[in-house]
């Protein structure tokens, strides 16, 4: 079938990006689902800091590539061997392509599924195949196996969830990278309980739903660091308890003078070094580091390791928010449905894919959470 789809040449042109089109929309061809795959109408796509890296070039992707990780849509066809769908199912897309047999996933762990991977890393879906072709046959490579900046899509079963049909798709779409990361981290990785203090470091849409959870979580104090202060005023409503500049220079003090030697748990969302210092500065004698935020490749976060002993500090990673997703997704919908995630909140206004430039352009600037992407305007 023919289809429009945001096709990425060439990563790290100049902004603003409506200019220099960092993204082209072209009419490409997308073959049908094989073994073990489903094609589904992309509803809604969620324009994310992890597309935004990789649109600047700080994650490289083999190119020429289809991105865009976090969304909902509607089934349309299966293929062989794929029973417990069907044509009509709502589905929320999950950004890494798992086997269910390797040691990660036997263990549980099907974020870090090693041949998903390696699959990202070639550009395929978990199966090694690309669907996606120019009108000259050339191929196109796929992003976290999706390629959801496009009208439809091709993915992997374990890519993609069943839901209900009355969850809105442009609310759903956001639990596809979004909360499973944000909330997961806080849920999962760094295991919350009730009574916690808690601090996020970055106020994106990965990190205000991670506080969203550590309110539904029962956290009795919940500190907001970010650098605009727009965000900090958004995050007071929705449930923090104090929040900090993070362009202060004295912001750690501040934090610990407020806390009484620092924080029990501290999700940092905001992907780059200078957050997680700070992330690791703030945490109190016992604590915990959860880093959630994608950095450039190569960048490195230093410490004092004789401090990292002495004061029993831990340093996490939460890829995906350590989630199952089969499991995680429909607890977070349950959250969702009793006003306990208000992602729908997040949203920062829909684009059709001819706007999808101007989008990452708004991104980059750093005053909005998530703008939701409708291919099919």
């Amino acid at each position: 079938m023919r289809m429009q789809a945001a096709i990425m040449f060439e990563q790290g042109k100049p902004r603003p990006y409506a200019q220099s089109q960092a993204l082209v929309i072209e009419e490409v061809e997308l073959d049908g689902p094989g073994p073990g795959e489903v094609l589904i109408e992309v509803a809604a796509a969620g324009l994310c800091h992890s597309d935004l890296s990789a649109i600047e070039g700080i994650r490289p992707r083999p190119l020429p590539v289809v991105i865009g990780h976090e969304g909902a849509g509607i089934v349309r066809e299966v293929g062989q061997g794929v029973t417990d769908l069907a044509p009509g199912d709502h589905v929320i897309t999950v950004f890494v392509a798992s086997c269910g047999v390797c040691r990660n996933c036997v263990r549980g762990r099907p974020n870090i599924c090693n041949a998903g991977n390696a699959a990202r890393a070639a550009g395929t879906l978990l199966s090694g195949a690309k669907r996606i072709r120019r009108l000259n046959g050339d191929a196109i490579n796929h992003g976290s196996g999706l390629s959801l900046f496009a009208q439809y899509a091709v993915v992997g079963r374990r890519s993609a969830v069943k839901i209900a049909r009355d969850v809105p798709l442009e609310d759903a779409a956001i639990f596809g990278c979004a909360v499973m990361t944000g909330a997961g981290a806080v849920l999962n990785t760094a295991r919350m309980q009730a009574g916690d203090t808690i601090a996020v470091v970055g106020l994106g849409g990965v990190g205000m739903n991670a506080l969203f959870a550590a309110v539904a979580g029962g956290a009795e104090r919940i500190i907001a660091v970010d650098a605009n202060p727009e965000k900090l005023g958004l995050a007071r409503q929705w449930g923090a308890t104090d929040t900090f500049l993070a362009t202060e220079a004295d912001v750690v003090e501040q934090v610990k003078d407020a806390t009484g030697g620092g924080v029990d748990t501290v999700i940092e969302t905001a992907g780059n070094i200078r957050a997680m210092e700070l992330a690791y500065a703030i945490t109190a004698r016992g604590g915990s580091v959860v880093s959630a935020g994608l950095p450039a490749q190569g960048a490195n976060f230093s410490y004092m390791h004789a401090g990292l002993v002495s004061d029993e500090k831990s340093i996490l990673g939460s890829y995906m928010g350590s989630c199952i997703a089969e499991r995680d997704i429909p607890r977070f919908l349950g959250l969702y449905r009793r006003g306990k995630l208000p992602v729908g909140s997040l949203k920062s206004g829909f684009l059709p894919l001819s706007e999808i430039n101007a989008g990452f352009d708004r991104l980059a600037e750093g005053n909005v959470l998530r703008q939701v992407l409708r291919p099919n305007l």
